[in-house]
């Protein structure tokens, strides 16, 4: 038996298989639907039994010793943009609640253990079209667990990154629901009126709620999104992997202790 058997189900989603005609078919799937939708869900990626085993043993880590990350931020995470005026709407502040806990903190969890898995990198980079991507280096970045307890809520933001990689482990009772705006800037136009028009309820957006167990990847560089708040007493809880096309990063301290409140 596969050890990822036991975590994955392989027989939905074949990664195990990567030279088949299944996996080839989920991959050609998983494309068009990024190309369309700029995401794709994989509902109960992780099995059951795997998934609240996993997010059982985080618990403890999140009462004991996560990060809590409280920050007002406008939906850059940058002080000033360069040729847009202080005072315009898109620089809107937002706040953002979450605790968080580090990959160095989770044991050989589930969740490690699906990020360290080969042949998930090797799906990842067939779907989004890169030669080949790696786990990151840093002991705390690589993977974090953020969970968001009632009232509290991941506001809105563009990606740094090309794409996003998730794992909902949790869901809330109400709200915590993923919301986004689609291609909202490109590369060459940032499209500041259309930002504030989206604060202002002028766009339509998609909301989409997500079921425990399900694997989201996301292109959120230029797609405007936010976690809608949780409503009642059951957090949201959610891991990220984090993958690059080269070897070796790392964050920097600086980046460390305000992601984590520190830096080793």
């Amino acid at each position: 038996m596969h050890a990822m058997q036991q975590i994955v189900d392989l027989e939905r989603y074949p990664l195990d298989r990567p030279e088949s005609r299944e996996w080839a078919a989920l991959v050609h799937a998983c494309k068009a639907k990024l190309a369309s939708d700029g995401l794709f869900n994989l509902p109960g990626f992780v099995l059951p039994r795997a998934l609240s085993t996993a997010t059982e043993s985080l618990k403890p880590v999140f009462n004991d010793a996560s990060f809590l990350h409280e920050r007002a931020h406008n939906i850059y995470f940058r002080k000033t943009v360069p040729g847009l005026h202080k005072d315009h709407p898109a620089l809107r502040l937002h706040h953002t609640t979450n605790h968080t806990i580090c990959a160095d903190q989770m044991g050989r969890n589930a969740v490690i253990q699906l990020y360290e898995w080969p042949e998930f990198a090797v799906f990842l980079a067939a779907v989004m079209g890169k030669t080949r991507l790696y786990t990151m280096a840093d002991p705390l970045a690589r993977v974090n667990v953020m969970a968001y307890h009632k009232g509290e809520a991941l506001n809105w933001h563009f990606d740094r990154s090309e794409f996003t990689t998730t794992l909902l482990l949790q869901e809330p009772e109400t709200g915590g629901a993923f919301e986004y705006a689609k291609d909202l800037r490109t590369e060459s136009d940032p499209n500041y009126d259309g930002v504030a028009d989206l604060f202002e309820g002028k766009i339509k957006t998609t909301v989409l709620p997500l079921k425990a167990g399900t694997l989201n990847i996301f292109r959120g560089k230029n797609t405007a999104h936010r976690v809608t708040p949780v409503h009642g007493y059951r957090e949201r809880i959610i891991a990220v992997f984090s993958y690059f096309e080269r070897q070796g990063v790392v964050f920097s301290d600086e980046e460390r202790l305000g992601f984590y409140g520190r830096v080793a």
